[in-house]
């Protein structure tokens, strides 16, 4: 297949053109810097030169493609609730230059809380948009492109993790730096779901070669991992004392992070398992942050 990959020189785009190019797709990366087309002619990818804010760049990246996998979002949560309105026009953007053809598009999201009191499946819908759940703008425009005969699935991703990167977790290392604490609230039983990113990468190949329309997949190799047993291992790593934080004190220590640190978002991957033959071999979350340099 011919296809587009958003994001494509990002943490989790690279580790998907890498996986899509060994399972021999052709792979045109969206690159909007001399650094990144430099990356992607290195890998024996495409160049599209563009940006995700460009939306014209992006009709104009999916011609001639047989698929597209968007992997790329704007990252400064300072900015949340605005990107996330974004990606639901750049989800829609990308539909638009399949619109019709029956063409995959694989779209990105977030795994939040699907669930109270069990680990949220790939058959909970998310939260609206408009209830408190910003991320959902990506599940809302990918399910609005049935009725264009777009075969759209969901992408939800945990922490996603090897030994340089971890998802919100590389914020809380570089918070637990410059706090000189590693903290958690409660009693940080609260979970969190995690992949490696080699996994994630598979399983994004595999909804793309397989995945039906309005399918929703979760990319989990851990169900949940304990917030006390990742502050544990940041405190390990970086010889900091680990500390529990009330909720009450929770806004000062983690700023932006309070929401997410105090949520218990345990979700299985048993369906997405089933349904495309998926399985996570790689290392654990634990494993990786305790390799760390």
């Amino acid at each position: 297949m011919r296809v587009f990959v958003t994001g494509a020189t990002g943490f989790i785009g690279s580790a998907v053109v890498k996986e899509l190019m060994a399972a021999g797709h052709h792979v045109r990366g969206l690159a909007r810097s001399d650094a990144a087309a430099a990356a992607l002619t290195a890998a024996g990818a495409e160049v599209h030169r563009g940006s995700i804010d460009d939306l014209q760049s992006l009709r104009s990246g999916v011609a001639g493609m047989d698929g597209v996998v968007h992997t790329a979002f704007n990252h400064d949560f300072t900015q949340y609730v605005a990107n996330c309105e974004a990606d639901r026009n750049t989800v829609a953007a990308l539909g638009s230059g399949l619109a019709g053809s029956g063409r995959p598009l694989v779209v990105t999201t977030g795994l939040a809380l699907l669930a109270h009191g069990r680990p949220g499946t790939e058959e909970d819908g998310p939260i609206p948009s408009t209830a408190g759940s910003p991320r959902s703008a990506s599940e809302e425009a990918a399910a609005g492109l049935a009725s264009q005969d777009v075969r759209a699935v969901v992408m939800r991703l945990p922490q996603v993790h090897n030994t340089l990167k971890q998802g919100l977790i590389t914020y809380l290392i570089a918070l637990a730096r410059e706090k000189g604490v590693s903290a958690y609230v409660g009693d940080g039983r609260n979970r969190w779901p995690a992949v490696h990113v080699l996994d994630a990468a598979q399983l994004y190949r595999l909804a793309l070669e397989k995945g039906t329309a309005g399918a929703r997949y979760h990319a989990v190799g851990e169900e949940g991992v304990a917030l006390r047993d990742i502050a544990t291992s940041i405190g390990r790593g970086l010889n900091l004392p680990v500390v529990s934080k009330s909720e009450d004190e929770a806004d000062d220590h983690f700023g932006w992070l309070a929401p997410f640190v105090g949520m218990d978002s345990p979700a299985s991957s048993a369906l997405t398992q089933a349904r495309l033959g998926w399985r996570p071999v790689q290392p654990a979350l634990i494993a990786d942050l305790d390799q760390m340099g």
